[in-house]
């Protein structure tokens, strides 16, 4: 793996019933931030920011979580479900002597991160989420809400949740996956882009992605190369089991209910991430009691913390000084 920075290592963690393969910066003693990737992503997501919070005086665990990169890949879907994705951070901070942490989370390990403090409470000191916001628990099952809001129409969480079909068609060509990924998830095609995803029809995910002319400026031939090379050998099915337990979380979590997390939380976004667009960000209140701050970084796509690496940085840092460890 390309290291992100040359005073950070590498090694495996038992937790949980699973390896995990953590890149790990600091000192221990230090206070923890945990750093948890989203999909379909790796810990060297987070290359920007691991020596700058290892700078600043934390000691950082980033993991590949399970179902990727070099981290164990249960066959079974449920084996991806809320509790066993806490419980394996809560791991992570058992191996290190730790006995809490900020969790910061992108994509889904945003929600990773928000049920984190309402799973493990005595676990987490703050939470920091990015690209996904705090969402109060929905009256149905979330596949069903979807399918009444979606109807005929496409949406991708829904053309996850058959087993081997996505799998198919993200694995048949990781390189087409990942650089559609980064380059098309952007927000920047407009209303056609948009209507394009959205269209009824037989399209898959990856195929209603633009194809970007050359990379972002944001990542490195190198840098794709990295993700293909780990997709290309582990395939993406672990990444999209964690979508085909959304139903089963939502059951398994039924005395969630109107409880709020009491912890700082900070909320950062960028303005053109797709996800807002069906997302509500009006309803935080409803599941955070505690100080809550959100930032929104004009034009920044999905990919934030790859994107905007200084404003990601500062961002967390700042936050991360008031909290109470």
């Amino acid at each position: 793996m390309p290291s992100p920075d040359p005073t950070t290592t590498e090694r495996l963690v038992d937790t949980n019933g699973v390896q995990l393969r953590v890149i790990e910066a600091g000192d221990r003693g230090a206070p923890v931030v945990i750093l948890a990737h989203g999909f379909p992503e790796l810990a060297y997501s987070w290359r920007h920011q691991i020596p700058a919070l290892a700078e600043a005086g934390y000691h950082v665990l980033a993991p590949d979580q399970r179902g990727y990169g070099g981290s164990s890949r249960p066959e079974a879907v449920e084996a991806y479900d809320i509790h066993e994705l806490t419980a394996d951070l809560v791991g992570l901070l058992d191996d290190v002597g730790a006995e809490r942490a900020a969790w910061v989370g992108h994509d889904w390990g945003a929600p990773v991160a928000w049920h984190a403090p309402l799973l493990h409470p005595d676990r987490v000191a703050a939470v920091a989420a990015l690209s996904v916001p705090a969402l109060p628990r929905s009256h149905v099952a979330p596949t069903k809400a979807w399918r009444k809001l979606f109807g005929e129409n496409f949406f991708y969480i829904l053309y996850f949740q058959e087993p081997g079909v996505a799998d198919a068609e993200l694995n048949g060509d990781p390189a087409r996956t990942m650089r559609r990924m980064m380059g098309g998830l952007t927000g920047s095609g407009g209303p056609e882009a948009m209507l394009k995803m959205a269209a009824p029809g037989p399209q898959g995910f990856i195929d209603r992605l633009p194809e970007p002319d050359g990379l972002p400026d944001w990542i490195s031939q190198e840098e794709i190369d990295h993700y293909v090379s780990e997709f290309s050998r582990t395939g993406f099915t672990g990444g999209l089991n964690w979508y085909r337990n959304f139903d089963r979380n939502w059951e398994t979590t039924a005395e969630l209910d109107g409880a709020t997390i009491g912890v700082p939380c900070l909320f950062m976004a960028g303005t053109g991430d797709p996800v807002l667009s069906f997302t509500s960000r009006d309803r935080v209140s409803e599941v955070i009691s505690g100080p809550y701050r959100e930032v929104m970084i004009d034009g920044a796509g999905h990919w934030l913390q790859q994107e905007r690496p200084d404003e990601v940085n500062a961002e967390l840092l700042g936050f991360l000084k008031g909290v109470t460890w």
